[in-house]
């Protein structure tokens, strides 16, 4: 197997180019290594692309090492091709996908990602791109046009970009024109809605764990869909979502619905409208949501995959109790 790093050296607040390429020179002895330092927005998928293409007999992995961002554009060039895999070493601000695993920390191990255990993972997909983690429109979009405009300020990067995005979206996205259809079920109320998640992974802005029950190898995607919420009242149950209780607090019963879903078709008639594909806008007044099923061959090391076997056996376990 072919060894092929793609290393994103915008990600994060450091270029970590440096510490990769101290920690994978002793194992070239031993592995078939590539290392490529990405050239700006779009170039991992193309490089990706490029090199299944030129080698098709050769199995390849795909070490992302950057961001949810650098993650999402690996995926995307590998998609389609047999003979590749990808996986994460994860050095953005957020690292969201790899929280699903157990955080970061379980993927900061090349020797451990080189003999990771392969798994078919589910994929979303708006009908051009994929995302790896979640996609979300209303509240949440404006808060990532926020983050797309402040993240670079030496102030306000990583997850305070997050909560700058939220305090500007208080005043300017607590209610949101749309008509939403899950699987062909309508789900909007004339009031309209707070925001929507579609997820794969299980958090997004860092810390915010959207969606607790996800499982990306199971077909379908977690909708947590939000009604409107008075902005005294979003402030004194956001800890809910945050901590990823708000599908069983009692409290957010009435404004939260539910489902896990393959597709939902959206459209607002606001101008400003749009969707996030893991943080990447795509401002759009009509589109659909999609999951792929079994679109990767995603690599996790041993520890993560401890972590979600532990995960499963809870859950398990608390279904026998129920």
């Amino acid at each position: 197997m072919k060894h092929v790093l793609v290393i994103n050296p915008a990600a994060g607040k450091t270029n970590s180019l440096p510490r990769i390429l101290e920690e994978v020179e002793p194992l070239r002895a031993s592995y078939d290594v590539e290392v490529y330092e990405t050239k700006g927005k779009g170039d991992a998928t193309a490089f990706v692309k490029r090199t299944l293409e030129s080698l098709p007999d050769t199995p390849i992995r795909f070490y992302a090492c950057g961001g949810d961002g650098t993650l999402k554009e690996v995926a995307n060039g590998a998609v389609g091709f047999p003979h590749a895999s990808v996986t994460c070493y994860p050095c953005g601000s957020g690292n969201d996908f790899v929280k699903y695993y157990g955080g970061a920390a379980n993927f900061l191990s090349l020797s451990a990602l080189f003999e990771g255990e392969e798994r078919e993972i589910d994929l979303l997909t708006d009908g051009t791109e994929y995302s790896i983690n979640a996609a979300n429109f209303g509240f949440d979009y404006a808060v990532c046009e926020t983050m797309e405009k402040v993240r670079r300020y030496p102030l306000l990067g990583g997850k305070k970009a997050y909560y700058a995005g939220i305090v500007k979206s208080l005043f300017t996205a607590m209610k949101n024109r749309v008509r939403v259809y899950a699987d062909g079920e309508a789900l909007t109320e004339d009031d309209g809605f707070l925001l929507c998640t579609l997820a794969n992974g299980t958090y997004i802005g860092g810390s915010y764990m959207c969606a607790p029950r996800s499982s990306n190898e199971d077909g379908l995607l977690e909708l947590c869909y939000v009604k409107p919420l008075s902005v005294p009242r979003f402030l004194k149950l956001i800890g809910y979502y945050k901590r990823g209780e708000h599908l069983d607090a009692p409290a957010l019963a009435p404004y939260v619905i539910y489902k896990r879903v393959k597709r939902i078709e959206v459209e607002s008639p606001d101008e400003d409208f749009g969707y996030a594909l893991d943080g990447e806008l795509h401002p759009a007044k009509k589109f659909s949501l999609s999951v792929v099923p079994k679109a990767l061959r995603f690599a996790i090391p041993r520890l993560a995959a401890e972590f979600i076997a532990a995960r499963e056996k809870k859950r398990a376990e608390a279904l026998v109790c129920k």
